[in-house]
C-alpha cells in the first residue's frame, strides 16, 4: 500500500510540474526557438566539414599556410549568386574557396566549394583583397552591417577552419576574420 501512495504522489508531481512548464511556454510567446548550431538537425542535413574540404585536384599539406573569412556584403546568395552579383560570366570565376550560405539562396550553414578550392588554385589579389597565393578565402553570406552571419555559420566557419588548419598545417594565429565578428 505504501508503494502505491508514493507512485501516486510521483505521477501527481510530474502532471504538475509538466502543466506548469507548459504554462511558462505558452506564456512567454509565439517565439519558437532558434535552430542555431546546438540543434542536431542542423548537422544531420548539412554535408560534413571533410566533404566540403575534398577537392579533385591533389592536395598537399603545405600548400596553404593562412586562412581568410570575410563578408559577401550581400543579405541572400550563393556561389552563383556571388558570380552574378560580381557580373561575372560564370560561378567558376568566383574569387574564394568556400561559401557559406545563410539560409537565403542555400542552406543556412551550407558549406559550398568552389572551382579554385576543386583545382586547388590561389585566389587572385583585387582591390579588396591583397593575400598570397598560400591564402584560403572564406566568404560568408552576410552583409557584415545590418544582417550578420546566423550562429550556424559561426559554428560552421569554426569547424572548417579547425578542419582546414589540421589538414593543411596552418597556425590557428594565421587565420583572420572580419573586425566584427562573433
Amino acid at each position: 500500500m505504501p508503494n502505491q501512495t508514493r507512485v501516486a504522489k510521483v505521477l501527481a508531481t510530474l502532471l504538475a510540474s509538466m502543466t506548469i512548464g507548459a504554462a511558462l511556454l505558452m506564456a512567454s510567446g509565439h517565439n519558437p526557438p532558434s535552430a542555431g548550431p546546438f540543434s542536431l538537425w542542423t548537422y544531420c542535413r548539412l554535408n560534413p566539414v571533410q566533404n566540403a574540404i575534398h577537392s579533385q585536384a591533389v592536395q598537399s599539406p603545405d600548400r596553404w599556410n593562412r586562412v581568410e573569412i570575410y563578408y559577401s556584403g550581400t543579405k541572400s546568395g550563393n556561389i552563383e549568386q556571388m558570380a552574378l552579383e560580381e557580373g561575372l560570366s560564370k560561378p567558376e570565376y568566383v574569387n574564394c574557396h568556400f561559401c557559406l550560405c545563410n539560409g537565403t539562396g542555400g542552406s543556412d550553414g551550407d558549406i559550398q566549394s568552389t572551382e579554385k578550392w576543386q583545382r586547388q588554385w590561389s585566389a587572385t589579389p583585387d582591390g579588396n583583397w591583397y593575400g598570397s597565393g598560400q591564402t584560403i578565402r572564406i566568404c560568408v553570406i552576410a552583409d557584415g552591417k545590418t544582417a550578420g552571419p546566423s550562429d550556424c555559420q559561426v559554428k560552421r566557419v569554426q569547424v572548417l577552419v579547425e578542419e582546414l588548419c589540421r589538414t593543411f598545417r596552418i597556425n590557428p594565429r594565421e587565420v583572420y576574420y572580419p573586425g566584427d565578428w562573433r
